[in-house]
C-alpha cells in the first residue's frame, strides 16, 4: 500500500471526524437554546402582597426524616414587602424575613360545606315481581 495514499485517507477520516464533532456541538447548542426557551416560558411569576397567606419551604428541618413528611410549613401572613424579593412573615407574634423563592401562596378554603348523606337500600324482592 502506498504511504501517500494512506496519509490522504487518514486526513480525510480526520476531517470527517472533525465535521461530526462540529455537528454534534451545533446540535447540542440548539437543544440547550430550545430547552432554555421552553423553561423561561413556563416560569410562573410570584407576586405576593401584604396580608397574603403563604407557605414556607423548610429545607433544613431534618428532625423526622421521611418520605411522607411535608417540607412546607405554615401558613404565615405577609406583613411587609421589600423591592428586592424578600418578605417579612408573621406568625404568633414572631416576625422574620425570607426570600420569595421559599414561598408559595396558601390557598385555604375557610367555608365548610354541608355534607348530605343518602341511604341506598337494596330493592325489596317482592316489589320487583
Amino acid at each position: 500500500m502506498d504511504m501517500t495514499l494512506a496519509g490522504e485517507k487518514r486526513l480525510l477520516k480526520l476531517n470527517e471526524l472533525e465535521e461530526l464533532r462540529y455537528d454534534a456541538y451545533e446540535n447540542s447548542k440548539l437543544y440547550k437554546e430550545r430547552t432554555k426557551r421552553w423553561h423561561d416560558q413556563h416560569i410562573r411569576n410570584k407576586s405576593f402582597k401584604v396580608g397574603d397567606k403563604v407557605l414556607l419551604f423548610n429545607s433544613r428541618l431534618r428532625l423526622f426524616p421521611g418520605k411522607l413528611k411535608s417540607k412546607w410549613s405554615g401558613p404565615f401572613t405577609i406583613s411587609k414587602t421589600t423591592p428586592y424579593g424578600s418578605f417579612e412573615l408573621e406568625a404568633n407574634g414572631n416576625k422574620f424575613m425570607v426570600n420569595d423563592h421559599r414561598l408559595k401562596l396558601y390557598h385555604c378554603n375557610d367555608q365548610i360545606g354541608m355534607i348530605e348523606c343518602m341511604r341506598l337500600d337494596p330493592p325489596d324482592p317482592k316489589s320487583l315481581s
